[in-house]
């Protein structure tokens, strides 16, 4: 698969997750079937800022929940709060409830 298609489906996987949820680059990754290119979903989504303004890229986060994604953001505190405009939680750039609020590509897409 190209970078392009690649990337493509990532960006369709992303408008999908609802506000007040998350979900994490390894989780498209493993959805997409390509589970070592959690990295590559994380390039995808930080090519978002300057081309692809409809997409939600501050839903995604890492596996244990933490905004690893927010200098990507511009200011340092953007992802925050673009997240905490939604209900979520952070404390020290972490998700709180992140498993309940959780967002499985894998099960909700299937």
């Amino acid at each position: 698969m190209d970078n392009a298609n690649f990337f493509r489906r990532v960006y369709d996987i992303v408008r999908q997750i609802p506000p007040g949820r998350v979900t994490s680059y390894g989780a498209i990754a493993q959805f997409l079937g390509s589970p070592q290119s959690a990295r590559m979903v994380g390039w995808a989504l930080n090519n978002t800022k300057t081309e692809l303004g409809d997409i939600p890229a501050h839903r995604v986060v890492n596996h244990n929940g933490f905004l690893t994604g927010k200098k990507a953001f511009g200011g340092i505190n953007t992802m925050q709060e673009l997240l905490e405009s939604e209900g979520i939680e952070i404390q020290n750039d972490q998700v709180i409830r992140f498993q309940e609020i959780f967002w499985d590509p894998a099960k909700e897409l299937s």
